[in-house]
């Protein structure tokens, strides 16, 4: 019989192959294990890797122009800025998302930036290369957001892109893929996206590579 480690960690995988998608909420025999996991140097060691990945990519395989149009994307929340203590008092997943309370922490301003990234952040930004910041946060939410990225040490992006009340109609795939097409179409070359949920990636058009964080905890479409 399989162990409940073992079907914890292979819904863990199978998450993070996009195998398990639109799932609204982490089982609950397995919020200890997601939780422990998040909290472990494992959850470091995979996310470092994935900015690692991103390093290696762009010193080998990038052919950048080095003028204002060669861009690469971030998406915000557990990709830049962590999210953990907020869902740490909700199970790691385990209870349903309350958007009007998460958004109430996110107005505190309070999101520590994920250090992996910060690096990957300015290592890019000291090659010349445009930082681009789209996230599904609401567009109301922009001082606030831009305050806490500021605190904790993100500054000289050229654009940060949120949702405004008629991007909230369609999925955050098409809000995202939407706005990559604006980009290109402004003159971009995007070498790169970052981000932890598939819908940073999905739908045209495609960057050079995409580079995937773990999480576990939720699924945005």
């Amino acid at each position: 019989m399989i162990s409940l480690k073992n079907y914890c960690e292979g819904w863990r995988l199978n998450v993070e192959l996009h195998n398990i998608r639109d799932f609204e909420v982490v089982p609950e025999e397995c919020t200890d294990y997601i939780g422990k996991y998040i909290r472990s140097t494992q959850y470091k060691v995979d996310s470092e890797r994935a900015i690692e990945e991103s390093l290696i990519y762009l010193s080998t395989s990038c052919n950048l122009k080095k003028d204002v149009e060669d861009a690469w994307i971030f998406d915000i929340d557990d990709t830049l800025l962590s999210t953990v203590p907020y869902y740490k008092d909700n199970l790691y997943g385990g209870k349903k998302l309350n958007v009007t309370d998460f958004e109430e922490w996110i107005k505190k301003g309070k999101a520590p930036a994920l250090d992996y990234s910060l690096k990957l952040f300015n290592d890019l930004k000291s090659r010349g290369i445009q930082i681009i910041l789209i996230s599904s946060r609401r567009e109301y939410l922009r001082s606030v957001t831009t305050a806490n990225l500021v605190n904790v040490g993100y500054h000289g992006w050229a654009g940060l892109i949120l949702r405004d009340p008629a991007d909230e109609l369609i999925s955050v795939a098409k809000y995202k893929s939407d706005v990559r097409k604006q980009l290109i179409k402004n003159g971009y070359r995007i070498w790169g996206i970052i981000g932890d949920q598939y819908s940073s990636f999905e739908g045209p058009p495609s960057s050079t590579r995409g580079f995937k964080l773990p999480n576990p905890i939720y699924y945005i479409a």
